[in-house]
């Protein structure tokens, strides 16, 4: 266990040092004092994630196995909260006012249906823990999970958050794979996913239509909604390979780039720290999910193999869809990229997640 956990502390607190750079430097220069103070309440967070990173590593991770069902109905009664006490951002409703910060509940949600899913596949006998997915027909292997995903999903769509929403979507097709339910009811699943896309166009909102065919063709809105795609592509391009520095760039600098300490901080990290950065950023990402997939790999229990799975597998997906969004390769869906945007909700859910691998190799032998 020592192993794991140190190798994924390092990782995580190198990844997070440089978010704190790259939204110190992308907000220095904004006048106000909510500026000022962005990086200072990241360290704040990052504290806080720390040690809950200690704590859940610690916390016997098959007691999530006995509060699997409370942890989901706390995630669907918080997403419910946000309808009526939500905070209204940017027009979106997604955060709860808690004390002196925001939460945003489909984070939460997000590691809350891992643990549903887990606790799902694999059944639990008197001696052991192991799957019981193969057993299932098309029903209890497919129907029924679907519904209890699709419950938080929709609600965590209509907030609008489509990008949130649809990673729930995701990581449940990903852990049907790494179960035992059979192939030919994912395929049905997945045709039965992709035939009614073209008609969900009509229920998307309008900036979420807009996103779409910026993501075709940015130049189609140049000065809206492919403003933010133009301007993420010019400042990846403009770090060359060895970066324009610290502080220093013209897109996050002069204020060219919306959102550059939020979902578009891997732009601001590229432009000030070109290709060979951003190479060491995703090696870094690389090799904490590869931790995650090894730890799974390596436990002898089926609930922890899969919940370990379902992080490394939410991990890699959030790296993936974020950059690949700034860097205009997918359409741009809100999503952060994990420890190095702003934002406590993300923060905290991912060091718990990590706190869990952590537990998750340290008592892999009992079983």
């Amino acid at each position: 266990m020592r192993g794991s956990f140190f190798k994924i502390l390092i990782i995580a607190l190198i990844i997070a040092a440089l978010g704190v750079l790259s939204i110190y430097s992308s907000t220095y220069q904004k006048e106000g004092t909510q500026w000022q103070d962005i990086y200072k309440r990241q360290l704040l967070w990052l504290a806080i994630g720390l040690a809950f990173y200690f704590f859940t590593s610690k916390l016997n991770y098959r007691k999530l196995w006995d509060a699997n069902y409370l942890i989901y109905g706390t995630a669907l009664f918080f997403l419910l909260l946000v309808f009526g006490l939500g905070v209204i951002r940017l027009g979106a409703q997604r955060w709860l006012k808690i004390a002196w910060f925001n939460f945003q509940p489909s984070e939460f949600a997000k590691l809350a249906i891992i643990i549903f899913l887990a606790r799902y596949f694999s059944g639990k006998s008197a001696d052991d823990v192991s799957l019981s997915s193969g057993k299932f027909g098309i029903f209890r292997g497919i129907i029924l999970p679907l519904i209890f995903v699709a419950v938080p999903m929709l609600l965590i769509i209509e907030q609008p958050d489509l990008g949130s929403g649809l990673m729930l979507m995701l990581v449940f097709v990903g852990l049907l794979y790494l179960t035992n339910v059979r192939l030919k009811y994912i395929f049905i699943l997945l045709f039965t996913l992709i035939l009614p896309l073209p008609f969900f166009w009509h229920f998307l909102h309008d900036y979420q239509k807009q996103r779409l065919l910026v993501f075709l063709n940015p130049n189609v809105d140049p000065l809206g909604a492919g403003y933010t795609v133009i301007q993420s592509r010019i400042a990846i391009g403009s770090g060359t390979f060895f970066g324009r520095g610290w502080l220093h760039g013209s897109q996050s600098q002069l204020y060219f780039l919306p959102e550059s300490h939020t979902d578009f901080i891997f732009a601001t990290f590229s432009e000030q720290w070109g290709f060979l950065g951003s190479l060491f950023l995703v090696l870094l990402y690389y090799l904490i999910i590869r931790q995650g997939f090894i730890i799974a790999q390596r436990t002898q229990d089926a609930f922890g193999r899969l919940l370990a799975y379902g992080i490394s597998l939410l991990l890699a997906l959030q790296v993936f869809i974020n950059i690949a969004m700034n860097m205009g390769l997918a359409p741009v869906v809100g999503l952060p990229l994990p420890l190095m945007s702003y934002g406590g909700s993300s923060v905290l859910v991912t060091f718990i997640a990590l706190g869990i691998l952590v537990n998750i190799d340290r008592t892999r032998n009992v079983f």
